[in-house]
């Protein structure tokens, strides 16, 4: 093989040198787990599989012409810190911004920013409390309630902007709930770290008329 030959994460073509800085993200994450328990540490023995590729193939769904990307609550940098990875060799245009309220998860994120040297910006406030971010592509990864999230988009992301969201087993029972208050469309992709979990990929979100 040679350096330049590409290898695959989640379906997603990339190089030896991206491919090292997500396994040197994944050794950051690690050594920081136990002090400030950035994954659960029942998923560390199976940890590509469960946040590296799970993170990696949200990738697969933004928009190329996508400029700025939110990733909300990122905790331990998932899917944002990935994201920001692959953007260095694949988007190298696309700003990736993280927010994250707890103070501890905003320093790790920090640190994996400087020691990766990635392009992205760390916010350590509260959502709700941010002034309109802007973003073509905003993410999430078990923050909060559907219905919540998108209330969280209609802050954040641009009228043409896509919402990926990474949901659990129950997400049907999420958009049932979500449909009474707002207005969407929505693409359902099954997820490949979790067959029972999917990844809603939402567009032109508004408040329902009849909330």
């Amino acid at each position: 093989m040679t350096d330049q030959e590409e290898l695959s994460v989640a379906g997603i073509n990339v190089s030896r040198e991206t491919l090292a800085a997500l396994r040197g993200f994944e050794q950051l994450v690690r050594r920081w787990t136990p002090a400030i328990n950035l994954v659960s540490k029942s998923t560390l023995q199976d940890f590509w599989n469960r946040h590296i590729v799970d993170s990696a193939q949200v990738f697969s769904h933004y928009p190329p012409s996508a400029r700025q990307w939110v990733d909300l609550g990122s905790g331990g940098g998932f899917p944002g810190l990935v994201v920001a990875i692959l953007a260095r060799e694949l988007q190298p245009s696309l700003r990736v911004v993280l927010v994250e309220a707890d103070l501890r998860k905003a320093t790790f994120l920090r640190q994996a920013v400087q020691e990766l040297r990635l392009q992205a910006e760390v916010r350590s406030d509260r959502i709700e409390s941010l002034q309109p971010l802007a973003a073509d592509v905003l993410s999430a990864r078990a923050l909060a309630p559907l219905s919540e999230l998108l209330a969280f988009a209609d802050q954040h992301l641009l009228p043409d902007g896509v919402a990926i969201f990474q949901k659990g087993s129950r997400y049907n029972e999420e958009l049932v709930a979500a449909i009474k208050s707002w207005d969407f469309e929505v693409e359902v992709q099954q997820s490949l770290s979790e067959p029972s979990a999917a990844i809603l990929v939402i567009r032109k979100i508004k408040r329902a008329k009849h909330a």
